[in-house]
């Protein structure tokens, strides 16, 4: 009743080597029977996709710093352009102010130059004044014979004259002064123009001149000629006229 039936249970058991212990037959026993071959080109795919498409976002993330780098970069530099010529412009407006307040003393030094009244110290002050505010960019303008130009001359006195083909200045009351292109002071000036009626008056005078200088002779023989006679002819009726040729 104990004896085991001989090949019972045997088939359940693996094959094992005569001679082989116990633990080198278990790694035989746990190997699977199924492949895994095809199945990790598929993962390989998978993770080269999600690095291509990281990469893109990557590079698109780039693009938009750099862009917004560059336009950074162009409002700083408007914004130094801006703030220079803004440092410019309230220089030129601070040196304008200080230096019209400083005009009257400028038309007094002038005026005593005129009449020879600028000698000793008071000369050299006053040349000491016109050296400095020349530093400071003031510059006198106003010619007489120069054209007049609204933009830089205010006219105070008008008049006429022969011997001027636009309107001029004759006489300059005031100068003016300007720093750069800017104005501060208008010049002050007297002005002339062209005698009315002169352009029209030549050309009839220069008629009358022609028709003066015409002869006796030609004028008839002009006549002669509206009539239809020869200039021969015409001649002819002067001498007539006249007593006709003296016959020998």
């Amino acid at each position: 009743m104990t004896e085991e039936t001989p090949g019972f249970g045997d088939a359940d058991r693996p094959d094992v080597p005569s001679g082989a212990t116990p633990d080198e037959a278990a790694p035989q026993a746990a190997e699977p029977s199924t492949e895994e071959g095809p199945a990790a080109p598929a993962g390989d795919a998978m993770r080269e996709a999600g690095l291509t498409a990281q990469l893109d976002q990557a590079r698109s993330a780039l693009g938009e710093r750099t862009a917004d780098l560059q336009r950074l970069q162009a409002e700083y530099q408007n914004y130094r352009r801006r703030v220079e010529r803004d440092k410019v412009t309230v220089k030129e407006i601070a040196s304008a102010n200080l230096l019209s307040e400083l005009l009257p003393t400028l038309d007094d030094v002038g005026r005593a130059r005129d009449h020879g009244e600028l000698v000793g110290g008071f000369k050299s002050v006053a040349e000491s004044l016109e050296t400095v505010v020349a530093k400071m960019g003031l510059q006198q303008f106003g010619k007489e014979g120069e054209p007049f130009d609204p933009t830089i001359h205010e006219a105070l006195m008008h008049s006429y004259a022969p011997d001027v083909t636009e309107t001029t200045c004759v006489a300059i009351l005031q100068p003016g002064y300007r720093i750069g292109e800017r104005v501060i002071r208008p010049a002050r000036v007297a002005v002339a123009e062209p005698q009315p009626g002169a352009q029209t008056v030549k050309p009839d005078a220069a008629e009358g001149a022609e028709g003066e200088g015409e002869t006796p002779d030609a004028a008839d023989k002009a006549e002669a000629k509206d009539a239809g006679r020869p200039a021969d002819q015409a001649d002819e009726a002067e001498s007539k006229e006249n007593g006709g040729p003296d016959k020998g």
